[in-house]
């Protein structure tokens, strides 16, 4: 692998200069070989932006030349990459996760943040990303009571095998929750009754739990509970209910954005809010979900 080297000098009166150089080198993730010397991998993303501050240098009376380099053997090659190291800056996010609390969404949020930028420029990951990563993921599944991901591949199954049948899942529903019950009663099972869950571990050995830790219906591989149902009862191809899925990935478990899914988060939060209970929950819930459906149908007639 070959490295851009930024080679960079100021000025000394250019202190306000000076920062405002380090800064952006600082968040492209560049390495320090000595002072004034800052390398990011071969790219040709790398290769503008690293030319942006070059430019920039020159314009406050600086010099600035960017070379392509690499190791002259493995040995020299490994120690060019070991400056790229992200060891001490996952330590430091593991410890501020360690000191949150699950149940603040606001720290949370800024924790989220914090990772992204820092797997953005992770550009050797190894063990120190996987463990952030998996810390993290333990912290919000806390915050949520949301399953972990099975293993496995998704049993496909006959509706006409599962009417009038009992389901059960975690009470004080949430997107995936409601969604996950509303494609039950609208697609599943016409005559569903359902039951909230103080405790999921108490769940009844006569319900169909779903969306919770060793449910009958809960999140495998990379989706999530609405998905895996849709999926196990062949309801793959309908392509309205395919986007309304990728809603509720989105807001579940993050990944992939969706351009209307902060709007139905804010809708079915007020929903939410204003719910006496559950069941009065998923009824209002359930016309939003059938708005969207119909919505999408329509931009898709031939599905």
């Amino acid at each position: 692998m070959d490295f851009l080297a930024l080679f960079v000098s100021l000025p000394a009166r250019q202190t306000a200069g000076r920062m405002r150089i380090w800064r952006a080198l600082r968040a492209l993730g560049c390495a320090t070989l000595r002072d004034g010397v800052y390398l990011l991998p071969e790219s040709a993303e790398h290769a503008a932006a690293l030319a942006r501050i070059a430019g920039e240098v020159l314009s406050v009376a600086g010099s600035a030349d960017l070379y392509l380099l690499g190791g002259r053997d493995v040995a020299q090659q490994a120690r060019i990459v070991a400056l790229f190291g992200r060891d001490a800056d996952y330590a430091e996010l593991m410890r501020a996760i360690g000191a949150t609390d699950a149940g603040d969404g606001k720290a949370l949020r800024s924790l989220r943040r914090d990772l992204a930028a820092l797997v953005a420029v992770d550009f050797f990951p190894g063990e120190a990303q996987r463990q952030a990563q998996a810390a993290l993921a333990a912290l919000e599944a806390a915050a949520t009571g949301e399953p972990a991901a099975a293993t496995g591949e998704i049993r496909r199954v006959a509706s006409a095998d599962f009417q009038g049948r009992t389901w059960a899942t975690r009470k004080n529903l949430w997107v995936d929750r409601m969604a996950s019950a509303w494609l039950i009663r609208r697609f599943i099972d016409q005559k569903a009754k359902f039951l909230w869950l103080d405790n999921p571990k108490k769940c009844p050995k006569s319900a169909l739990g779903f969306d919770f830790d060793g449910a009958a219906f809960t999140h495998v591989g990379g989706r999530v509970t609405f998905e895996v149902l849709a999926a196990s009862f062949g309801l793959e191809g309908d392509a309205a209910l395919a986007r309304i899925g990728a809603i509720v990935h989105c807001l579940d478990v993050g990944g992939v954005p969706v351009a209307e899914a902060a709007g139905i988060e804010a809708v079915l939060a007020g929903l939410r809010a204003a719910a006496a209970d559950d069941d009065e929950l998923l009824i209002e819930a359930g016309r939003i979900f059938d708005g969207l459906y119909r919505n999408y149908q329509q931009e898709n007639p031939h599905d």
